[in-house]
């Protein structure tokens, strides 16, 4: 099973917007973060995310490249500081490839949790619009895959050439 963890975009200040929209800039990197995984073959079952504007725009951004078959839904516990124990004993269970689109603390600490770690003991850096793939072999245990940072895409969308300091 794969699991595809999306941090939401970019969003608008609390100042700016209460409702907390993604910026131009934050949707700019979502679409081109969606672009990626279609070119790469992702293939999602569901995509998921929680009740806040920013990642149900960004889980629509995501959706419109990568057609999962139920289309995006809003599901309860994904909210910055939601338990992850409900979140992860339903990933133990589930046989289909997801996409679940949040916000930090809770998708570090789910993360770890799904790695055999403390929920607070950090093994990924999550940047906003950026994917972690976790996968799950047929003993339960989960492995990162890979991990896409937006800041390595170049303005096409593709994967720049790596910057050597």
């Amino acid at each position: 099973m794969d699991l595809y963890l999306v941090r939401h975009g970019a969003a608008k200040s609390e100042s700016e917007d209460p409702a907390r929209p993604l910026s131009k800039e934050g949707r700019r990197t979502v679409e081109q973060v969606a672009e990626l995984l279609s070119a790469r073959g992702v293939r999602i079952d569901r995509l998921e995310h929680s009740d806040k504007l920013r990642a149900r725009q960004t889980a629509e951004i995501l959706a419109t490249r990568l057609h999962p078959a139920e289309g995006p839904s809003r599901v309860a516990g994904l909210a910055p500081n939601d338990d992850v124990e409900p979140t992860r004993a339903r990933l133990m269970e589930e046989p289909r490839s997801l996409m679940l689109v949040g916000h930090l603390p809770h998708l570090g600490r789910l993360v770890s949790c799904l790695l055999g770690l403390e929920a607070d003991h950090p093994a990924v850096q999550f940047q906003m619009g950026g994917v972690v793939c976790l996968e799950r072999d047929a003993a339960g245990t989960w492995t990162v895959r890979w991990v896409v940072s937006p800041e390595l895409l170049a303005p096409g969308g593709d994967v720049g050439p790596m910057q050597r300091p």
